[in-house]
């Protein structure tokens, strides 16, 4: 009897979307934003000179930008971008990500934070803390190339804890009543609201990829990032941190 071979599974380039609260530009537009004139307490930096330095600091480190996706909010006042980050190790299903923002309006200060984006869905996640926040003061332009320069470097073992984590996740099989209480668990911490339990149970049950149909905590991990990638942007990195609590101390991962 002849045996169905399954092909092989063609790595997909990732497509980092900004999903909803900015519209997504080009390089050129986020250039031509004008930047507010300091005042004696403020100092805003171009959001294409932060671009440009986290550009120079990866390079610097050995480390290769892949796709890119850049976006603006609030009439050019917030920016929001995220890069594909090419390290030494190649994954078939997820690679890094760099997510970076800055403003105009004096809503956050500049930042930087580490995550990975799932080939098949385009899911985000973020984890960690913001690992480079740089307030908006009178020396952010000469500090920000040495601040930028050092968050890199821990990014970089951020992201291979990343590695280390989805591996554990992948390992860990999951049963309907024990993904069933982390749904419930995951709205306590901050995961999600009461309103988007359907859609994450829908996606467990009926996965809408195919590489998501293991129970596991891997695939459990994807049904919310599934659901959450349709909210804010800006409070994904939030959230994400706090599924990556939940499912870290679910599966007895420890990660400082």
């Amino acid at each position: 009897m002849n045996q169905l071979i399954e092909p092989p599974r063609v790595r997909r380039m990732p497509n980092l979307m900004l999903h909803c609260g900015a519209h997504t530009v080009d390089m050129a537009d986020v250039a031509g934003v004008s930047t507010p004139r300091a005042t004696s307490t403020w100092t805003p930096i171009p959001h294409a000179q932060l671009i440009q330095t986290v550009q120079r600091a990866l390079g610097a480190a050995g480390l290769r930008i892949g796709t890119q996706a850049h976006s603006l909010s609030h009439e050019g006042q917030r920016y929001f971008g995220l890069m594909e980050i090419n390290g030494g190790r190649a994954n078939d299903d997820y690679c890094w990500v760099l997510g970076l923002r800055n403003s105009h309006d004096k809503t956050f200060p500049a930042g930087i934070v580490a995550g990975a984006s799932v080939f098949v869905c385009d899911n985000l996640s973020f984890s960690g803390e913001v690992k480079f926040a740089r307030k908006h003061t009178r020396y952010i332009v000469r500090d920000l190339p040495l601040l930028t320069g050092r968050s890199i470097g821990q990014l970089m073992s951020k992201w291979t804890h990343q590695d280390r984590r989805i591996a554990a996740y992948k390992e860990a099989s999951l049963d309907d009543v024990t993904a069933h209480d982390l749904i419930i668990r995951a709205t306590d911490v901050g995961v999600c609201s009461n309103r988007l339990i359907p859609s994450v149970l829908g996606e467990w049950r009926e996965p809408r990829h195919q590489v998501f149909q293991p129970r596991n905590a891997w695939s459990l991990f994807n049904a919310f990032t599934e659901s959450l990638k349709e909210g804010s942007l800006a409070e994904l990195p939030k959230r994400t941190e706090a599924l990556h609590g939940l499912m870290d101390s679910h599966v007895g991962l420890g990660l400082n």
